[in-house]
């Protein structure tokens, strides 16, 4: 399996917790990527580059979403080839300056789209089994059909 993005589904709770060029936004309304009270942004694992991010925008993300998101594995030709098993957010791949404990998205983006602090998140798959245990079972990436 070649992922080369994640793709992020996440409903956020308050939109206001991002500061947008340095500003508070209550409503979300500067917040690039939202769809509703979904914020979907593509992100290249390679080096944590936000796709298609507004040039010369900066953003800090502290995004409390507990358990109401869906995150894919993406490969080079926009499929989905993963989803994370957890019901909670994958914090190697979206916490970063930050421990978001399963409950936050929290990094900062700079100017040129890419992620602060960006470590390449290792992808663990869970295993295929039916003595996959529940612990493993929320903290890996399941292949999609």
């Amino acid at each position: 399996m070649n992922a080369m993005y994640i793709q992020v589904k996440a409903d956020v709770r308050y939109w206001d917790d991002a500061e947008i060029n340095g500003a508070s936004d209550e409503k979300g309304e500067s917040v690039p990527f939202k769809n509703g009270n979904t914020w979907e942004p593509l992100i290249r694992l390679e080096d944590g580059m936000v796709m298609n991010w507004p040039e010369g925008m900066t953003a800090d993300f502290h995004f409390k979403v507990c358990d109401a998101g869906e995150y894919f594995l993406v490969d080079g030709g926009g499929n989905l080839i993963a989803k994370w098993s957890g019901y909670y957010v994958p914090n190697d791949f979206l916490c970063h300056g930050d421990n978001g404990y399963g409950d936050y998205i929290i990094f900062k983006v700079g100017a040129n789209g890419l992620i602060e602090k960006w470590e390449k998140p290792t992808v663990k798959m869970s295993c295929d089994c039916d003595d996959n245990d529940e612990d493993e079972d929320q903290s890996s990436w399941k292949k999609l059909p």
